[in-house]
């Protein structure tokens, strides 16, 4: 065993406010037209948002600027610069293939009822418990010792006094039990280490699409393919075949009683059968059976072309209750 550490941001974060603005446009174009090809880039701070991209649809008046002010706040400058899917790209994908290579990673563990790491759960609900109160940027951190006690808590919040803070922080491990699971040492909190705080979000610093992959897919114990999830529509295998690869997991996990299970999917641009199909139950690999892994097959499994993707950039894509998850 060794110390792990996984962090959380809120979905005022620039970074997370970003990828909302990415998944918005495409909720907003699969709501109209669920074929849409949709691969929005947000790049956002001090007062100026910008979203490029490529979009292929049939919707139509799409108010993009007003949908970054619903996110970003109505003060906000947008710059868009949209074309359309190149057909080259596109000639693969309307012949069912993937709609780029690449490799997506799929996990599952018992250590929580989210079937996530500890360390991540546990950062992740501290910042909600925060958020709840307080609905600003901020970040929180939590390390578990190799014995499993709580090591030490991290928590940097806009707009939340330290005192305020280091309060609620207490708060959460009275709730959680959590000095129970530490009786060798009091947990170290670190609470607003760099002092008080209260210019955030895109006032403070800069924010992009697909900047934050590790705290959307399972933390730094986890290997993650690589790929962005946020404004892609399905055909986009590092989106879809990785939301497939969690839900291979989850049903591994379940049906042989595992302790952990990691999924590994490979696909190549225009093919439509993964190169790859890899689970590891408990560190023992073995091929996937069972499961419809081409590209339309798991669009169709998941029911992946309904306008569900702004709650993902939230909170993170795993744990959160979404059908890849159950």
């Amino acid at each position: 065993m060794f110390y792990r550490t996984a962090e959380s941001v809120s979905p005022k974060h620039p970074d997370k406010l970003c990828d909302q603005i990415s998944d918005a446009i495409l909720d907003a174009y699969l709501a109209q037209d669920p074929e849409a090809r949709v691969a929005a880039e947000t790049c956002g701070g001090h007062g100026v948002v910008f979203v490029t991209g490529e979009i292929t649809s049939t919707a139509e008046d799409i108010d993009i600027p007003a949908i970054v002010r619903r996110i970003a706040g109505d003060e906000i400058e947008v710059h868009t610069k949209i074309v359309k899917q190149s057909p080259e790209i596109a000639q693969g994908v309307d012949t069912g293939g993937a709609g780029d290579q690449g490799i997506m990673i799929g996990y599952a563990c018992d250590e929580t009822p989210e079937m996530l790491p500890r360390e991540v759960v546990l950062s992740r609900r501290l910042n909600q418990f925060i958020y709840d109160k307080y609905p600003y940027d901020g970040k929180t951190q939590i390390t578990i010792a190799p014995d499993g006690s709580i090591d030490s808590i991290v928590a940097s919040f806009q707009n939340v006094p330290h005192d305020e803070l280091e309060k609620l922080v207490r708060e959460f491990i009275r709730k959680n039990g959590l000095e129970e699971d530490s009786p060798k040492h009091a947990i170290k909190l670190h609470i607003n280490p760099a002092g008080d705080w209260n210019q955030g979000g895109f006032d403070a610093d800069t924010g992009l699409t697909g900047r934050k992959l590790i705290v959307d897919n399972y933390g730094p114990r986890v290997a993650i393919g690589g790929g962005c999830y946020s404004g892609k529509d399905p055909s986009k295998v590092d989106r879809s075949a990785a939301y497939m690869a969690r839900k291979v997991a989850v049903d591994y996990l379940r049906k042989r009683n595992a302790h952990e299970v990691l999924v590994r999917l490979a696909y190549a641009i225009g093919h439509d059968q993964p190169l790859e199909k890899t689970v590891i139950i408990d560190d023992k690999p073995e091929e996937i059976e069972g499961y419809d892994l081409s590209p339309r097959g798991i669009i169709k499994f998941l029911d992946l072309k309904r306008p569900i993707y702004e709650q993902t950039a939230k909170w993170g894509h795993y744990g959160e209750g979404f059908d890849w998850d159950k």
